[in-house]
């Protein structure tokens, strides 16, 4: 049995990523006590949250 919280996690996960994607597409300044983020953290971001959030999806699937 699959239990929710492997969905709850893959759909935040996912969201997550979304927005690191979003903060790249449209260019916006993050700023963390006076210290400007780069636009590479977001990508780093992207790939990992994206990553973890599919393979989270793939094994709901297989138990399911």
């Amino acid at each position: 049995m699959v239990k929710p919280a492997t969905h709850l996690a893959s759909v935040l996960l996912a969201g997550v990523s979304l927005a690191h994607l979003l903060r790249i597409v449209f260019g916006t300044q993050v700023t963390v006590a006076h210290t400007v983020i780069p636009m590479w953290v977001s990508g780093v971001a992207f790939l990992v949250a994206g990553a973890a959030a599919l393979m989270l999806w793939r094994e709901a699937r297989r138990k399911g």
